[in-house]
């Protein structure tokens, strides 16, 4: 045989051969891993290698000999026979133990293969069934936190600029304290910054021997204050080996993956383990991108519908709130061109038409006007402390002069005298009043009611209440009727005048005045109820206003 050459392997039908280099690898087994005798002992009574080789097989009485002396023979035939220490034996051994150790790599190789691409598939399906990131996070969890033995397994979204993330999703196993709905630091802890700036995986496997970089200084604190985070959290939560896997899409962070082993013993973290987290780390950051675009897409959409429905409603609008007063000025003008000879009295009547329409025309022109301002925040605000009540009697007013006394209904006032000063500004909220009382009028017949009244909440806060006995609003429809341009029904549109800005309006001022708005209503017919709010003045503020009022006056 050429020493030189390296050893391939061989290939032989020869029973004696066989049976040598099998005792060969047995005996060299036995060596090094004297704990495996039995199992040694066992395969070579299943496969009849109880033999001395170059002897024949011995009889049945020598099989049951004890293992000891077994092993005591075998061993004495190895080192009495020459022919076990030549160099082919040595590399025939060498080659079978390789060969077994490539076939283990392998098999490891390819269980952790499958290990990452059944839980990848388990994400993948949750993903399909849903683009619900939460749900996707509860599946990838628990899969993840059983697949890796770990005590606790935390998914949980966050940016690179939170202070905490809340904690929704984790896996633990049997005597491991939970952590969910815990606000879990982010800016003072460094492991999260560590992993921030590195965009890569940090793990721990001893906590007792925390690593440099945490006791480094956070950009929220000191390097105190940093120690101090992780310390608190290690004795909190019982973590003895921590690792950190950052979800990342494109170096973006979108949130991170947990795995925790508690207890007293650190814990090894392989390479293995670590790439199958980062690979479900990969999967999940694309899944979370993904369901952050459908939410996007789902806004944009509804945006979309929105901005429809306003483009129809201003179409219909205009078409019926401006074509109507330009036709009857249109008309009035024509008349009074054509017929010179028009008794004075008729002349008048036309008159007082056109002005009226040109009247309407420009309330829906400073609607729009009106609107935009506050949108666009070019509104000088003048706030001041004010009475309610004179607010709704300037309201009141208004109210009256737009409006022939026998089409109103009965109107009532609730508002006390002793109610505490609101902080506003006096012309917006008239203007409030005077579209909300304005705007149940409308909606109720003469022979109905509208009530204005006021109430402290106790939150600092008044509310008012203006609420009417007319046409009512569907429940679904609430939130809508603050839209812009929304009118309920075209055959509102035709029967009852507007714009379909008032109560747009009316929100943006009281939004802007640090109020609240909303309507009630229990349907069709059934009346409604606007409520707003607005900021009152405290009891020492009032007083130190009400001084220096006196002041002023000597």
């Amino acid at each position: 045989m050429d020493q030189a050459r390296r050893f391939e392997g061989i290939w032989t039908f020869d029973r004696q051969v066989c049976v040598q280099a099998a005792m060969l690898l047995l005996n060299r087994i036995l060596k090094y891993r004297p704990e495996l005798a039995e199992k040694v002992q066992a395969a070579r009574e299943t496969y009849g290698i109880n033999v001395d080789v170059g002897m024949g097989r011995k009889s049945g009485k020598t099989k049951s000999k004890s293992n000891r002396r077994y092993l005591k023979k075998a061993s004495e035939v190895v080192t009495q026979n020459p022919q076990f220490n030549d160099p082919f034996a040595q590399r025939l051994v060498t080659y079978l133990q390789a060969s077994q150790y490539k076939l283990l790599k392998a098999y490891r190789s390819i269980a952790a293969q499958e290990q990452k691409q059944r839980l990848i598939n388990i994400i993948s399906n949750a993903m399909r069934r849903s683009l619900d990131s939460d749900e996707i996070i509860r599946v990838a969890v628990q899969e993840l936190g059983k697949a890796l033995l770990a005590c606790r397994c935390l998914i949980y979204q966050c940016r690179a600029l939170d202070v905490t993330a809340t904690i929704t999703h984790e896996y633990l196993s049997s005597s491991v304290k939970s952590v969910v709905n815990q606000e879990w630091p982010l800016q003072d802890n460094p492991l999260f910054q560590k992993v921030l700036q590195t965009q890569e995986q940090v793990s721990i496997e001893d906590t007792s021997l925390l690593p440099d970089y945490c006791l480094t200084e956070t950009p929220q604190g000191s390097k105190v204050q940093a120690k101090n985070c992780i310390e608190t959290l290690i004795s909190q939560w019982e973590i003895k080996s921590w690792l950190m896997v950052p979800l990342l899409y494109q170096g973006r962070l979108l949130g991170m993956v947990e795995l925790h082993h508690c207890g007293s013993c650190p814990h090894h973290w392989p390479d293995d383990k670590i790439d199958l987290v980062q690979a479900i780390a990969t999967q999940l950051g694309i899944t979370l991108i993904q369901a952050e675009t459908y939410a996007h897409l789902e806004e944009l959409n509804q945006q979309l519908e929105a901005l429809d429905r306003t483009r129809s409603n201003l179409i219909a609008i205009t078409g019926h709130e401006l074509r109507t007063p330009l036709s009857t000025i249109q008309v009035c003008l024509e008349s009074l061109s054509q017929e010179p000879d028009m008794p004075a009295e008729l002349r008048q009547v036309m008159l007082d038409t056109a002005l009226a329409d040109a009247d309407r025309m420009r309330h829906l022109v400073q609607d729009f006007l009106t609107l935009s301002h506050l949108e666009s925040g070019t509104v000088e605000w003048n706030v001041e402390y004010l009475p309610l009540l004179e607010c709704v009697d300037l309201a009141l007013s208004s109210i009256r002069a737009h409006h022939s006394q026998k089409d109103l209904p009965n109107i009532t006032t609730q508002v006390s005298t002793e109610l505490p000063l609101v902080l506003a500004d006096g012309e917006w909220l008239v203007e409030v009043l005077s579209k909300l009382l304005d705007n149940a009028c409308k909606f109720t017949q003469s022979e109905g009611t509208v009530m204005i009244g006021a109430t402290s909440n106790g939150n600092n806060m008044l509310e008012v209440i203006v609420s009417d006995t007319g046409r009512g609003i569907e429940p679904k429809r609430l939130e809508a009727v603050f839209d812009r341009f929304y009118q309920e029904e075209g055959a509102l549109r035709r029967s009852v005048g507007g714009t379909g800005l008032g109560l747009a309006i009316c929100r943006q001022i009281i939004t802007r005045l640090g109020g609240k708005i909303w309507a009630e209503s229990e349907g069709k017919n059934r009346g409604s109820q606007f409520h707003f709010t607005i900021p009152i003045v405290s009891n020492s503020e009032q007083n130190r206003e009400g001084k220096s009022k006196k002041k002023k006056q000597t």
